[in-house]
């Protein structure tokens, strides 16, 4: 039976354990874990409420659930204890990153998500050279099998090379601009396995997308991605 959890405010808690969308369903997942936290939902000290009920909750599998608890244990934000009265517990890390305005975050967000899809959505619609379709499988290649050393760096020349595709420069140099302000943000993130797995997936349904012609399938996978990464980002960082 698992441990009685500490009582929740019901209107923030019904706000915030909400049911997740189901194509960023990890990342969103995070994202009201960290918001409950940062906003005292559940307090330092304070212990989660049951596995069950927060996957009902949210509407996602235990597997996920774990898989979100298991990432906030190791970037310090819970504690996991045994016994009768253990649970999940919230503990805020001295090496929490500092709040960012929700403004700047939201303009980066905002800008990336306009810029990516549209470049996305062009790739597809272009007549790509071979020489076009084989640096987008390289990047891909290339980034789906770096390790967590070298994963940002991959990422964000994948994303470049989607940019490049539209040979349109002027949108690749604000793809890059947006990107390098991006980067300042994901530094302050915790490369998550479970995240990274998802986000190589994407990035394959994408590129897929592209090199098939299908503009309007690679615009939808390229928003569904971003989403997950913003979801990180509002969580870890707004």
């Amino acid at each position: 039976m698992s441990p009685p959890s500490d009582p929740l405010d019901p209107v923030l808690a019904d706000a915030l354990f909400r049911p997740v969308r189901a194509g960023n369903a990890f990342e969103e997942t995070m994202e009201r874990m960290l918001q409950a936290i940062r906003l005292g939902v559940v307090p330092p000290g304070g212990r989660l409420p049951p596995e069950r009920e927060l996957s009902s909750r949210l509407g996602v599998s235990r597997v996920t659930l774990r898989e979100a608890l298991r990432a906030l244990q190791e970037s310090g934000h819970v504690e996991s204890r045994r016994g009768r009265y253990g649970g999940t517990f919230v503990r805020l890390p001295s090496s929490d990153p500092l709040p960012l305005p929700s403004d700047d975050i939201e303009d980066i967000l905002t800008l990336r998500y306009t810029l990516e899809t549209g470049a996305a959505e062009v790739a597809a619609s272009r007549s790509l050279t071979p020489q076009v379709r084989r640096h987008l499988r390289g990047c891909l290649a290339d980034a789906s099998t770096a390790g967590v050393d070298h994963y940002r760096r991959t990422d964000s020349r994948l994303h470049l090379a989607i940019a490049e595709a539209t040979a349109a420069p002027s949108l690749t140099a604000a793809v890059a601009d947006v990107r390098t302000r991006l980067n300042a943000l994901l530094a302050a993130l915790p490369l998550i396995p479970a995240n990274l797995t998802h986000s190589n997936d994407q990035h394959k349904t994408i590129i897929d997308a592209i090199l098939d012609g299908d503009a309007g399938a690679a615009r939808l996978a390229m928003a569904e991605h971003l989403a997950g990464t913003a979801a990180l980002i509002r969580g870890f960082l707004a």
